[in-house]
């Protein structure tokens, strides 16, 4: 045996014996994340189609194979990954995109980065997994090409046109007419009208830039995302008789619509959650408001009783 295994040995050892148990529990619970997040990344590797990505993904498995390598040298033991969580983060990444699933992952490993940095006084080499660990998230997951988030803008385009547009529309219709039937067929003949617009314009606008994005795929993804949620704001005047209950209605879809939406972005894009939430959130809610009292003056100046 040479000098430097012997004295690796003696290191090892001596970790051992200063480790407390609580520090034993957090390398247990940091090995089973990296073998969790191995097969994570070993799978989306299989599952890309872009050769780039599926580089990145390898590397990063790579990673956490290493990781989960070294904290084996303290626990001495072999532990399971966390089936769950790789079913989970998987169905994230099929569904809303491989850069969001892999943010979530991400955020959701906050608390053991703190106990990385608690480890890192007993043992100081955890600091490379520290940097290898913002390395990933702050380099590699940036390189990822997907086709969901090169899109999302225009997705952005379709759902802020239909929240601003139909909502202060329908808040208008709503005190002119006072009849959920024609609110809701005027709204809907608005908003899909307003969506083949609004894709036209996506593509026309796509087309003249120079940029991988498809014309035709662009305007796909922004009619309808428009589409979708102006059947989502006007679904409440289809089944509720009293406008105002309807329109009360219709204000908590959009709230939810820029709730969701905005977490996705704020997530896949590391945006500001709260600001994007309430920039959104005001507009929209501010549009409504000075759309019915338009509709208030133009029922009071005209006399429209229907």
């Amino acid at each position: 045996m040479s000098v430097v295994s012997f004295i690796s040995l003696v290191l090892q050892y001596l970790y051992v014996v200063k480790l407390s148990e609580e520090h034993k529990k957090s390398i247990l619970r940091a090995q089973v994340s990296e073998i969790t997040e191995y097969h994570v990344y070993l799978k989306l590797a299989k599952l890309v189609k872009y050769k780039k990505n599926k580089k990145i993904f390898e590397k990063i498995a790579k990673d956490e194979m290493k990781h989960y390598k070294f904290f084996k040298k303290f626990t001495k033991v072999d532990v399971k990954p966390n089936k769950l969580k790789i079913f989970w983060y998987l169905l994230l990444s099929r569904v809303f995109g491989v850069v969001f699933g892999l943010r979530l992952m991400e955020k959701g490993e906050v608390f053991l980065a703190s106990e990385y940095r608690k480890l890192k006084r007993v043992i100081p080499e955890i600091n490379t997994i520290i940097k290898d660990e913002v390395k990933h998230e702050s380099k590699l997951i940036d390189l990822i090409k997907e086709e969901k988030l090169m899109y999302a803008g225009s997705v952005v385009l379709g759902l802020n046109d239909a929240l601003v547009e139909l909502t202060g529309a329908l808040a208008g219709f709503t005190f002119a007419f006072r009849n959920p039937n024609i609110i809701a067929i005027a709204g809907l003949v608005t908003g899909i009208a307003a969506s083949l617009s609004m894709a036209a314009s996506e593509y026309l606008s796509v087309k003249t830039d120079e940029s991988e994005k498809k014309p035709s795929i662009a305007a796909l993804y922004t009619g309808v995302a428009y589409f979708i949620t102006i059947l989502f704001l006007i679904f409440p005047f289809f089944v509720l008789t009293n406008v105002f209950a309807s329109l009360a209605w219709t204000l908590i879809n959009a709230t939810i619509v820029i709730l969701l939406f905005t977490f996705y972005i704020s997530v896949a894009k590391h945006l500001n959650f709260r600001r994007r939430f309430l920039e959104m959130f005001l507009i929209s809610m501010g549009v409504a408001l000075v759309s019915f009292c338009i509709g208030y003056i133009i029922r009071m100046l005209i006399g429209i009783d229907i």
